[in-house]
């Protein structure tokens, strides 16, 4: 909150407002813990805009790797957990079969958030510091991001309370003697 509670009111341009202002009245009045103080990066600074869609990208990057796994532990080599009907659909080469949509989706779309954190990376890399157009170019990766991880987050919520876990296909796989190869070797 302390970084993000930051009035800018007063910034202008280049070097703030020639306007007497109590900045520090009119965002004690508007809620803000404190005032910016330098005007030009206030008005420049797309940092959190960045931040968030890093922070976003690392989301999806653990997203990605739960669907990765939850792909290889629902296939018949493994049959850990079976997925519901509503979030997969059959092969159209083989009806019985039950493809993850929902984990390959989501695997798909982190590349979407990694493509929007670099797209606003490559926007600012060579702006001097006082506001330019292309600063607008920070909305659509933004808001796309903000949609694609509201949406990926509802629906594996949704996939993972209703997945089922085959307990006994899980404890065959740990009672298979190969799991302590290392441990023996250390031993040995």
């Amino acid at each position: 909150r302390r970084r993000v509670s930051v009035s800018p009111r007063g910034s202008g341009a280049l070097a703030g407002s020639t306007i007497n202002l109590d900045r520090e009245a009119i965002a004690a009045e508007l809620g803000f813990d404190s005032v910016t103080t330098n005007s030009m990066d206030a008005i420049s600074d797309r940092d959190y805009v960045a931040e968030l869609l890093f922070n976003f990208a690392l989301i999806g990057a653990h997203l990605s790797r739960l669907s990765e796994d939850l792909i290889l532990w629902c296939s018949s080599e493994f049959g850990f957990v079976t997925l519901s009907d509503a979030h997969t659909t059959g092969s159209s080469l083989m009806p019985q079969k039950k493809n993850p949509d929902v984990c390959e989706l989501t695997r798909g779309k982190t590349g979407r958030l990694y493509g929007n954190l670099t797209s606003i990376l490559t926007s600012i890399k060579g702006l001097p510091l006082t506001y330019n157009r292309d600063l607008q170019e920070d909305k659509e990766p933004l808001f796309d991001s903000i949609d694609t991880l509201t949406l990926a987050l509802k629906v594996n919520t949704e996939m993972i309370s209703e997945m089922e876990i085959n307990e006994d296909a899980c404890a065959a796989a740990s009672d298979d003697p190969l799991l302590l190869a290392t441990d023996l070797a250390d031993w040995l």
